[in-house]
């Protein structure tokens, strides 16, 4: 199939395009507008691909979205790119509205033109997937988890936006026909991740020296997915799911903040040791709390392993293990990054 990817240049879409082009026979349009986070480094080893292109392109254009799908004629369209980091969502909502919402609905408009212009049984075939959080959920208490019925509740400018987002994706289905997709992740991690986020921000600070920031106690839950089995949840998603349904998709791996440091630490203590002999854990400080953090997300995945067939490959350990690894053989590709100004600064404060 041709699949369009939107944000093929970030965290997850270019996973999601290294998995289309490594292992499937699938070929791929990555349209991106290459904002800070999006990186073409990450996406080298595919492209030089005959069956990758990239178009450099900003979803909220409406005319060159248009363009790039009349001219790919894509069966699928997979829709990650958005803007994605809480903390920065909380000092410049605009650029959250602007991109997750009138994005979206730009991308729905050219999906909805283009699918009503194709014969029936290209119609029947084709898949507008988009891709969510589990954030747009809200907090959960200490037991239980999100399902595909948990109601939205959305607290951050983010999740606001993204729950915005997933209403327009359903009404252009329950409106209009388009046969459209959902699903709603957890907290992804693994190589190539930029590194204002948890997990890939501990490990530069840690290689430095510095003070590894805990929010708070360090006690609020995420459920970790390893990238690399998010993108063949995504895959089988876009290829086996029925038009009009959503799937989240979870690990099964709940860990508190300070667990995740904590064992970014042990490992680095195991793999790249302080030259000091001190253990990396010395460098944790715990720090104000993000405004309206939520206490925990857990995500029950039994929908998609029960219909579909997936399950997660790696567990915790594991994959921050092969994390860990790749940051360390790495260093060209996320230096770059740090050396960049903010790159890794706190931000998220001036709520």
């Amino acid at each position: 199939m041709r699949i369009l990817v939107t944000g093929g240049a970030g965290f997850i879409g270019s996973a999601l395009v290294r998995h289309l082009v490594r292992d499937t026979p699938h070929s791929v349009l990555n349209l991106d507008k290459l904002t800070y986070a999006g990186n073409l480094a990450s996406l080298e080893p595919i492209a030089n691909s005959p069956r990758y292109r990239f178009v450099q392109a900003d979803i909220c254009d409406a005319a060159a979205v248009a363009a790039a799908i009349a001219g790919f004629r894509p069966q699928v369209i997979t829709h990650l790119a958005a803007e994605s980091h809480v903390d920065r969502s909380i000092d410049g909502p605009a650029d959250f509205i602007q991109t997750n919402i009138v994005g979206t609905f730009n991308m729905l408009s050219a999906a909805l033109e283009y699918w009503r212009g194709l014969d029936a049984e290209a119609k029947a075939a084709f898949r507008f997937h988009h891709i969510s959080t589990d954030e747009v959920f809200g907090s959960l208490p200490d037991g239980g988890f999100f399902t595909e019925e948990t109601p939205y509740d959305p607290h951050s400018p983010y999740s606001a936006s993204k729950a915005s987002s997933d209403h327009l994706v359903r009404a252009w289905h329950d409106t209009y026909g388009l046969p459209v997709l959902i699903t709603n992740c957890s907290n992804n991690y693994g190589p190539y991740h930029f590194p204002e986020k948890l997990i890939p921000l501990m490990i530069v600070k840690a290689l430095a020296g510095e003070k590894l920031p805990v929010y708070g106690a360090g006690l609020n839950v995420r459920d970790w997915l390893f990238v690399e089995d998010h993108a063949r949840a995504l895959t089988r998603v876009f290829e086996a799911g029925t038009p009009g349904e959503s799937y989240i998709i979870g690990g099964r791996s709940e860990r508190t903040n300070i667990a995740v440091v904590t064992r970014i630490c042990e490992t680095l203590d195991r793999l790249r040791s302080r030259t000091d002999g001190q253990s990396y854990t010395s460098q944790i400080d715990h720090v104000a709390d993000r405004p309206g953090h939520d206490q925990r997300y857990a995500i029950d995945p039994a929908k998609i392993e029960r219909e579909l067939g997936w399950s997660a490959q790696e567990s915790f350990d594991s994959g921050i293990e092969r994390t860990i690894l790749w940051y360390l053989a790495n260093e060209s590709w996320w230096r770059p990054l740090v050396e960049k100004k903010g790159a890794v600064d706190r931000v998220g404060l001036n709520a």
